[in-house]
């Protein structure tokens, strides 16, 4: 944890735990929140104009303290300013912006078809459902239905993305409550996940690998039986963190009842994803709102009961036999046929022909250097993320490059609980409750 040494100079003295006046002291808790809403150079100012005698009558004494941005538990650089009465956080306040891209500003300067390769960088633990609202989006403006097996195929890659994902969660949150075992297990496992991804896509991460108008490439030789190892191996793995953590006293004691939030507080705050199913509120957006071919295949919504962290821990880990469930049913449902729209005017042409065709050469480079126009209009498409609805919301000027684009980050969103899932609780909880929001900073800020 970081302290005083990241604090400005000028907030640097509230770590003192210098009492304010009582007319400051009135305006500085002037709301009866969990969000501490004066930025930490307001609060600094106020304690630099406390009378020397109040240090020695107050016994009220708050210490104003960072937690990260340097930080391993922050998931990146995710800063918390606390406010703290001892060891017990009364208010917080999420700072982000640390890592800030501007890749939406950046979508703008970019064609349709080189957008996949800027948003696949938003979320890096999975970059599959960025590129998929993308190009979602995308052919909901072109107005394009894009062959099944490249919807299929879209749904084998996002559902074993999400398995990836979930099982990073796995191993950040047994290391950050202190099951450091869990780390090497969990990224064990990511890793036998991400190999196939470089199998199919040519990477591990940041694929570029849907794209608008379907996937870039079609599935190998051999991956059916990859997929099958995947789907053997993985099961006893989840048994043994089931043994490791799920049936552990110590790990029950550091997640039961720590983190709490209902369903109203959670959809007031607009969470989604395993935070606001943690609650008991079953939404899931491939069974609420259906896209791809989710209607086609059978799984369950894992919800919880008391909203604290150890649901949403065991929603996430439930979540990953879920989604070998559909894997399943895409590997006996996978359609032949094309695995990209053939049309000329969204699709460059097969790079074969490159060598026996002028015209696919220069249709090729029309395509890559200007791009393909799509019509004007506005879009908003979301799919269901590991972290809650992303969504994607495109305007068009008719152009090859957006007008505008914005992303709706679920981890940008869910940011807004932490104020209230860690209010009254111990700062040593803090590190529980964050992990279990499970953000990812990339996407917060784009």
């Amino acid at each position: 944890m970081t302290a005083t040494e990241d604090l400005t100079p000028a907030a640097a003295v509230t770590s003192a735990s210098a009492p304010l006046p009582e007319d400051a002291e009135r305006v500085y808790r002037r709301e009866d929140s969990a969000v501490l809403r004066m930025s930490e150079a307001e609060v600094a100012q106020l304690a630099i104009d406390a009378p020397a005698e109040a240090l020695a009558t107050n016994t009220d004494e708050r210490t104003i303290m960072n937690m990260g941005p340097s930080h391993p538990s922050t998931h990146g650089v995710l800063r918390l300013v606390l406010e703290l009465e001892g060891e017990v956080v009364k208010r917080s306040k999420p700072v982000v912006g640390y890592l800030h891209t501007g890749m939406e500003k950046t979508a703008e300067d970019l064609t349709y078809l080189q957008g996949s390769t800027n948003v696949t960088r938003m979320d890096y633990a999975s970059p599959l459902f960025s590129e998929l609202a993308f190009s979602l989006a995308t052919e909901q403006l072109l107005d394009v239905e894009i062959p099944e097996r490249a919807t299929w195929i879209r749904m084998l890659m996002c559902e074993l993305n999400r398995m990836s994902s979930h099982l990073l969660f796995m191993a950040t949150n047994g290391m950050d409550l202190g099951a450091v075992s869990m780390m090497i297990y969990g990224w064990r496992e990511r890793e036998e996940v991400l190999r196939f991804f470089e199998m199919v896509t040519g990477l591990r991460m940041n694929h570029n690998y849907i794209r608008p108008g379907g996937v870039a490439a079609d599935l190998p030789d051999g991956w059916r039986d990859e997929v099958l190892r995947l789907l053997e191996m993985i099961p006893p793995r989840l048994e043994e963190y089931d043994i490791l953590m799920t049936g552990q006293p110590i790990w029950r004691e550091r997640l039961q009842g720590v983190g709490v939030l209902n369903s109203t507080e959670a959809l007031a705050l607009g969470a989604t994803g395993p935070i606001l199913r943690s609650t008991g509120y079953a939404w899931d957006l491939r069974r609420d709102d259906p896209y791809l071919a989710y209607d086609q295949v059978d799984f369950d919504v894992i919800v919880g009961t008391y909203g604290d962290c150890f649901d949403r821990y065991a929603i996430r880990l439930n979540e990953i036999r879920e989604s070998m469930r559909i894997v399943r049913q895409c590997l006996d449902k996978m359609p032949s046929g094309d695995f990209r729209v053939q049309d000329k005017k969204v699709t460059p042409p097969p790079r074969a022909r490159i060598d026996e065709s002028m015209e696919a050469l220069i249709h090729h480079f029309k395509i890559f250097t200007e791009g393909f126009k799509v019509p004007e209009g506005e879009v908003y498409v979301a799919v269901e993320s590991p972290r809650g609805e992303l969504g994607c919301y495109i305007v068009s000027d008719g152009g090859p490059k957006p007008y505008r684009m914005h992303v709706r980050g679920p981890s940008f969103i869910n940011l807004q609980t932490l104020p209230h899932l860690m209010y009254d609780g111990l700062l040593a909880d803090g590190v529980a409750v964050i992990s279990s929001v499970d953000p990812i900073m990339g996407e917060v800020d784009r």
